[in-house]
């Protein structure tokens, strides 16, 4: 029963160790390996939940632990992984735009915690997509035009789509089958042994359907307004008290 409640949290921790380790990685220049930590982090991000609830283990000390992790490992690691890549070249600017990543982070994961029901949507780009976009992009900083211009400014844009009013679908409600729980490690296994050998062509690859998934809700926001349809008759309408949520 306490090996059961546990192993939720085991993977919540796993996610902060790694991200802890990706700073330290970082702080030494080697920022592939500290997007590729960022990484890993996601994976074990994505388990914690389905594990607590396919084991029905789920408890607000999981919850709080999972948000104080995801502050450090998707807010705080990808930020000074930027940092170290190009905005300590922007003296004190770099340092603020450095600091108002996590900021904004911690202020989505604030409301993420305080929200009451449960819907098929996020309100805002949640964190764990936002930090894994911009871990990975920081690695594409030689192939950006001016990238002391772009890549602070995509990284200013993805913290206004975390603390944003744009809705995201929420893929976190698709569980694991109980019968299915010998094959997850051994299919981190595998995605590690991948990661290890392939560390630059893994980044870059899942940076593309992590910037998909943070402009989809973009596009389907503005493509909503251009329909000009009225709220009333829309399907998707939402009572601004759900929307602020």
């Amino acid at each position: 029963m306490l090996v059961r409640r546990a192993l939720p949290s085991l993977f919540t921790v796993g996610n902060l160790f790694l991200g802890i380790i990706s700073i330290i990685v970082a702080f030494q220049s080697k920022f592939e390996w500290a997007a590729l930590l960022v990484i890993i982090g996601m994976l074990l991000d994505g388990l914690d939940g389905r594990v607590a609830r396919a084991l029905n283990a789920q408890s607000e000390f999981g919850k709080e632990l999972d948000s104080l992790s995801d502050v450090i490992s998707f807010g705080v690691a990808p930020a000074f992984i930027m940092y170290g890549v190009v905005l300590h070249e922007l003296g004190w600017v770099g340092t603020v735009i450095t600091a108002i990543f996590p900021i904004c982070g911690a202020l989505r994961l604030a409301r993420f915690n305080v929200a009451t029901g449960s819907t098929n949507y996020f309100i805002g780009l949640p964190i764990t997509a936002a930090g894994g976009v911009l871990a990975t992009l920081a690695l594409y900083n030689e192939l950006m035009p001016s990238p002391k211009i772009t890549l602070p400014l995509f990284m200013l844009f993805l913290a206004y789509l975390m603390v944003s009013n744009i809705k995201y679908p929420n893929f976190k409600k698709v569980g694991i089958p109980r019968s299915t729980y010998y094959v997850v490690p051994a299919i981190l296994i595998f995605v590690l042994v991948v990661f290890l050998y392939y560390p630059q062509m893994v980044n870059r690859l899942i940076f593309l359907p992590l910037a998909f998934y943070a402009l989809y809700g973009v596009f389907k926001k503005k493509g909503k307004k251009a329909r000009k349809r009225n709220p009333a008759d829309d399907d998707d309408y939402e009572p601004l008290e759900e929307v602020i949520k």
